[in-house]
């Protein structure tokens, strides 16, 4: 399964227009988008609020991530306070997948922001955790916090922004996009050997786990007759043919 590691802002001291800081916000949509990325089997390693933009990088790229995730929300310098808006989704350049992951970001907000002309993904060599993550990084800045209609928008679209990221995650791995469910038990049920869990619902895909005869999981979600498991704290992609509900 594709997996990310998810690095809402730590950013305690940056203070919205309307109240709350970019830390309390930006944690807020990684809230709203941890339901869609299990959903579509989309596994992640999220920081803390307690952590740095630069003890984020190191556990980043202490794992194995196919994508660096820092979720922002933007400011203007000084003299412009308030008066900015716009989404920009930086990637490094010559990151050939980190571009790809910042357009389908970028073309997905467009489709939700009251502005979409001021949407736009950039190349930045100057933000440490576009240029410092071992993996392809996206660092989105989701409108400005200083500008009133911007913090009013962030804070009132928080799912849709969720939902909008979700979808473009999909559509850059290769994989369903599905809405949260509720998870349900379910036994692996195989005559021989044991179930084979794959990063994606196709027989030729990658097997991430494999589970014995009567293995409980849980079923987080379905895909026409494959159905998105946790096995033991492993999320993947499950024949419904072998998998019984309980």
């Amino acid at each position: 399964m594709p997996i990310i590691y998810l690095s809402p802002s730590t950013q305690e001291n940056n203070y919205y227009v309307n109240g709350g800081t970019e830390e309390e916000w930006m944690n807020r949509l990684a809230d709203a988008l941890v339901p869609y990325l299990t959903a579509s089997g989309i596994r992640y390693t999220r920081n803390t609020p307690d952590m740095t933009a630069a003890s984020s990088i190191r556990a980043s790229n202490a794992g194995r991530y196919d994508l660096h995730l820092a979720l922002h929300s933007n400011a203007a310098p000084e003299g412009l306070y308030g008066q900015r808006r716009g989404i920009l989704v930086f990637y490094y350049p010559g990151s050939t997948q980190g571009q790809a992951a910042a357009n389908l970001i970028a073309d997905g907000l467009k489709e939700i922001y009251p502005l979409p002309n001021d949407v736009r993904a950039e190349p930045s060599t100057s933000i440490g955790e576009v240029r410092q993550p071992k993996a392809p990084s996206v660092f989105i800045e989701l409108g400005f916090h200083d500008n009133r209609a911007d913090a009013v928008w962030i804070k009132g679209n928080l799912d849709a922004a969720a939902r909008s990221i979700a979808l473009s995650l999909t559509e850059y791995f290769g994989v369903p996009f599905l809405t949260p469910s509720a998870a349900r038990n379910a036994v692996v049920d195989v005559n021989w050997g044991s179930l084979n869990i794959r990063d994606k619902p196709d027989t030729a895909s990658y097997v991430v786990t494999r589970a014995p005869d009567g293995a409980r999981l849980k079923v987080l979600n379905q895909y026409g007759n494959w159905y998105v498991v946790d096995y033991n704290g492993v999320v993947g992609w499950a024949s419904r043919d072998f998998v019984t509900l309980v």
